[in-house]
């Protein structure tokens, strides 16, 4: 392996602001604590999320100067006493830096916690990893830790055909729940080989009342992943102590909450 220099190549921010504010330049190579993973960084891929810490839009410990990005794929250059399971030269990644004080992963080295680090599979290609790493773990996060998902349910999810929403879409079919979903016109076919029984045109003026009539029980599980939050709608499909799961809204979104529908209905 070779000798870890003393500084690195890294995009980070001097203070939070638009994108005009990202700097290029040598950065020291991180310290590493006793549970820490050194890694020499590969591949990283942009979210969302990065755009929102980058600007203050989410707020976070931001230490400066500050690495952005969230996820990364790479190799084990050095490991702390504490970090049990990781070695030298072992292929990882992670999809949760540039976050709660954590420095990211745009730079050539990156210190992950090992809770925060796995392992690359053999044979699995960097790429295709670090490009479904963060949408797929936001969809088993939302579906079955915070949606409580079980075979046989019904789920809804709305934006079927974006990144979270299609990974959102193939798991819940794989944990045996029934999908309806809805698109633009020219996905919809994409979200039914995704796997989907149901999918409608969020723009057809009727897309409520078709989702209803695909559930006349309801849906134990509403995912609006687009972030275009209609709480009114999604109470008319929710079945009665539904789960209303809420992600992907950029920081300046409001959205009025119909709290007496919702708490009647033990939603």
């Amino acid at each position: 392996m070779a000798e870890i220099p003393e500084t690195m190549d890294a995009a980070y921010v001097d203070r939070l602001g638009s994108a005009d504010e990202i700097r290029f330049g040598r950065l020291p190579v991180p310290q590493t604590g006793p549970t820490d993973v050194l890694v020499a960084v590969e591949v990283v891929t942009v979210n969302p999320v990065d755009t929102f810490v980058r600007s203050g839009g989410y707020r976070t410990s931001t230490p400066f100067p500050f690495v952005i990005g969230r996820d990364l794929v790479g190799t084990v250059v050095a490991a702390g006493p504490g970090a049990a399971g990781f070695s030298v030269g072992d292929r990882v990644w992670s999809n949760s830096l540039g976050h709660g004080g954590r420095q990211g992963s745009f730079a050539q080295y990156a210190a992950v916690p090992a809770e925060r680090l796995y392992h690359l599979p053999d044979g699995v290609d960097p790429v295709q990893a670090v490009g479904v790493a963060h949408m797929a773990a936001t969809a088993w996060l939302g579906l079955f830790r915070h949606g409580g998902v079980r075979m046989g349910q019904t789920v809804f999810i709305g934006g079927g055909a974006g990144n979270v929403g299609r990974a959102a879409v193939s798991l819940a079919v794989a944990a045996g729940a029934r999908v309806i979903a809805s698109a633009g016109g020219a996905d919809l076919d994409r979200v039914r080989a995704a796997g989907a029984a149901f999918v409608v045109d969020y723009r057809d003026p009727a897309a409520t009342e078709q989702l209803r009539a695909a559930a006349p029980g309801g849906v134990d599980l509403h995912w609006d992943t687009s972030g275009h939050h209609d709480f009114d709608a999604a109470l008319e499909v929710l079945a009665d102590g539904g789960r209303l799961l809420l992600t992907a809204a950029g920081p300046q979104t409001r959205v009025p909450l119909p709290v007496s529908a919702a708490y009647t209905r033990d939603v």
